[in-house]
């Protein structure tokens, strides 16, 4: 008998906190906040800051030079990559470009 009320006043405890609203609707929700520290090691050997926007870091003292796991990207009127910051540099389309990046420089 003991076992039966116990488990009809924990049944009806779980039940409680199952009906409850939420305290904050929904819609008041914050909007999600994109992180704005990289989930990507930086590159070597180079100064460099992430951009949240491009998802990318942006080499500096470089135009035009990012870099995102272990490739460089270089834009010089077409996309090409490398392992290294200073190259040998390998054409390519924008197929393997990050997106935040390609978007950057798709009316260009």
């Amino acid at each position: 008998m003991k076992r039966l009320v116990l488990a009809c006043v924990l049944g009806l405890g779980l039940s409680g906190c199952v009906l409850q609203q939420p305290s904050t609707p929904v819609g008041q929700l914050p909007p999600v906040q994109q992180p704005s520290h990289p989930r990507y090691a930086p590159p070597p050997g180079v100064k460099s800051h992430w951009n949240p926007g491009l998802g990318v870091y942006v080499v500096e003292g470089a135009r035009d030079l990012y870099y995102r796991e272990r490739i460089f990207y270089r834009w010089d009127g077409g996309w090409s990559w490398s392992s290294q910051a200073g190259g040998p540099w390998k054409d390519t389309d924008s197929s393997g470009i990050p997106p935040g990046l390609f978007r950057q420089y798709q009316n260009r």
